[in-house]
């Protein structure tokens, strides 16, 4: 590929973090449970006893000189997801200039241990800034598929643009994850990002394509255990289209609920009976070891998402843990939402992203967030739009005027962030959100309710589910009846909204320049359909200064 970069030298990012030669995440050893819903997780293979790379390899968190590389290497038939099982395995990796991989420019090894359910990390560093490479890991005669990375632009590097894939919500169990391979055969990515809920938690058939199973996953028990974590992770791994994309790619991924239960909060989730399904303590530890074995993410503080990344003069990306720190969500027994002891951000993440936000020199500032923080009022939906759309809110179907698991639910963390961007003259912050399985291009009012008169202070790009139901889905009528009705009536009551597709599967591409960040709105022809055809269908952006989405009638 040819740089799209204008790079000024090789400067570290200040805000990376310390280099590791070598990352071997650590992990109690699983219970050793060889039923068939174990063996489920893994692809069809010859049983040779010859050691294979069977879930892909993968990078993610570029950084000006370096990224972080990942694979799972399967050393033994016996050795399956979750199982504890197989022996330790040294792991080679090569990183190179060039595909065959004859300019190599960094080489090494990590061991592969049943305590880390061999998953292995490599965190390379002296690598060039602004820079395709590609890379491959090996054991035992055995060779991984070759994978494409490219490394960050210098921090203080004039980059002239920037394109990133955007997904987030991606249910096994409800289809085929045809937006990954749409995003993997664009080649033009300078990473993708997972806004959340990368893998789901439920039991077969319990969260399905309008209650169909289009595909079983693994483990069929809602996932509880360590090993559980671990099979769902790998059966996720095993999915063409996904292994596709993280081949051509770095990933930058946060985590939201399902990877741990829905509504998950530090205390315990709506998915989740304490004692009938063990403690909650010991459930979210077993999520987060899982994540962190089987994601090519490097966390700032050990056990969240949360971290910055900066891609040269041109923007900055703070990623949220929105899941670790909050309060409960708001209820009759939890308290208000208008609360200021509750929080969303916890207070030293809150602090955290005003400083970045304040201290940043980039053109843009991007914020990885797995919720919407937009305010979004039902106000007068008819019965038969509310009840769906609570149900998929997660509200009480009476109605109630904002959903208490995203940004809603916690008005003093937002009231205190966005007023930190005025009061400090903070422009071009764009936050990117997933969760909500819709598609929406938001303002991001000081006041909602007297918006426009009100200032924006931000604004905010949601992207829909790839497979996850939406409102068409839960209500099952055909995709786009009901948001041709639903859409007006949710504009009519929320005057910050440019755009909503409440019906509709897919992705997106952000798009930034010095004078604009750009969104493209992709949609999916048939979720359940593994060759489903994708298709532009919107576009918004943001000029820069302006705080305003507007509508632009072209894809970059």
């Amino acid at each position: 590929m040819t740089s799209r970069y204008r790079s000024a030298g090789a400067a570290q990012d200040p805000g990376s973090l310390s280099p590791r030669r070598r990352t071997v995440v650590k992990a109690a050893a699983a219970s050793a449970v060889l039923a068939g819903p174990l063996a489920a997780a893994l692809p069809a293979r010859a049983a040779t006893g010859a050691p294979a790379f069977l879930h892909g390899v993968a990078s993610g968190d570029p950084l000006p000189d370096g990224v972080l590389l990942w694979t799972r290497v399967t050393p033994v038939p016996e050795a399956i997801p979750g199982s504890g099982l197989g022996p330790d395995t040294e792991v080679g990796w090569v990183v190179a200039r060039d595909k065959a991989l004859t300019d190599v420019v960094a080489r090494g090894s990590v061991t592969a241990t049943a305590a880390s359910d061999h998953t292995v990390k490599a965190d390379v560093r002296g690598l060039a800034p602004a820079t395709d490479y590609w890379f491959r890991f090996f054991a035992g005669g055995t060779d991984s598929p070759v994978a494409r990375t490219r490394t960050a632009p210098a921090a203080d590097a004039d980059v002239p643009s920037l394109r990133f894939g955007v997904v987030s919500c991606a249910n096994w169990e409800a289809g085929y994850f045809a937006a990954y391979r749409h995003l993997a055969a664009r080649g033009d990515l300078d990473a993708w990002l997972h806004l959340g809920d990368y893998i789901y938690e439920y039991k077969s058939g319990e969260y399905a394509a309008r209650g169909k199973v289009v595909r079983p996953h693994a483990p069929a028990n809602e996932i509880l255990t360590l090993a559980d974590y671990r099979i769902r992770h790998a059966k996720y791994k095993t999915d063409p289209d996904l292994q596709a994309l993280h081949l051509t790619a770095p990933v930058i991924a946060i985590w939201d609920d399902h990877e741990f239960a829905d509504n998950a909060w530090p205390g315990g989730a709506v998915n989740h009976t304490e004692g009938a399904e063990g403690s909650w303590a010991a459930r979210q530890a077993a999520a987060k070891q899982a994540y962190f074995e089987w994601m090519p993410v490097r966390p700032a503080l050990a056990g969240t998402t949360y971290r910055r990344l900066r891609f040269g003069r041109l923007a900055d990306l703070s990623l949220l843990d929105l899941r670790s720190f909050r309060s409960q969500q708001a209820s009759t027994a939890s308290g208000s939402v208008d609360d200021p002891d509750r929080t969303l951000t916890g207070r030293a993440q809150l602090d955290w992203l005003k400083a970045g936000l304040k201290a940043s020199d980039t053109k843009w500032r991007l914020v990885g967030n797995s919720v919407m923080i937009s305010p979004f009022a039902i106000g007068s939906l008819s019965a038969d739009l509310l009840k769906p759309l609570a149900k998929l809110l997660g509200l009480p179907q009476e109605g109630i005027a904002f959903n208490t698991d995203q940004w809603d639910g916690y008005t003093d963390d937002r009231r205190e962030l966005l007023a930190h961007l005025r009061s400090n003259a903070i422009r071009n912050t764009v936050f990117l959100t997933g969760d909500i399985h819709m598609a929406w291009a938001n303002d991001v009012p000081v006041d909602a309710g007297t918006y426009p008169l009100s200032p924006s202070a931000a604004t905010e790009f949601v992207v829909t589910s790839v497979t996850s139901d939406n409102l068409d889905d839960i209500v099952k009528v055909p995709e786009g009846s009901l948001s041709a009705v639903a859409a007006p009536v949710i504009k009519a009551a929320n005057r910050h909204v440019h755009w909503v597709d409440t019906d509709r599967h897919g992705y997106g591409v952000l798009d930034i320049t010095a004078e604009r960040a750009q969104m493209d709105y992709y949609v999916l022809s048939d979720r359940t359909a593994r060759d489903a055809r994708s298709s532009w269908a919107r576009s918004y952006r943001t000029l820069t200064g302006t705080q305003k989405v507007e509508r632009t009638y072209d894809p970059v």
